[in-house]
């Protein structure tokens, strides 16, 4: 019994991570990569501010793979992904928005 989960389970990730390789898989990974790297550039931050930051990289890695990510979920057809991402991405660029307003504000200010 041991013997035959462990082939189905190997036959199972042999499929999903050798045989469905192809450019769509790619673009899901360096999507995700760019979406985990905003959690590495908050943490480096916040490290060396010792106090909790969220430096502007953090919004650009979070709309890059944010975007990546929603392209593959709309191929991949998968409503939940669709909705999830298409979401954060309004937020993050929002996010971005307020920044900017919040940047001009201050130079208005100083004037």
């Amino acid at each position: 019994m041991l013997v035959s989960l462990s082939n189905q389970v190997g036959g199972y990730l042999y499929a999903v991570f050798v045989e469905s390789w192809n450019g769509w898989i790619i673009l899901g990974f360096f999507g995700q990569a760019l979406f985990t790297m905003r959690f590495l550039v908050q943490w480096i931050a916040s490290e060396k501010a010792q106090k909790s930051v969220i430096p502007l990289s953090f919004w650009f890695f979070s709309i890059g793979g944010g975007a990546l990510l929603l392209v593959y979920a709309i191929y991949k057809g998968d409503p939940v992904f669709i909705v999830g991402q298409g979401l954060g991405v309004f937020i993050y660029v929002r996010n971005l928005w307020l920044i900017k307003n919040e940047k001009k504000a201050e130079n208005v200010d100083k004037s």
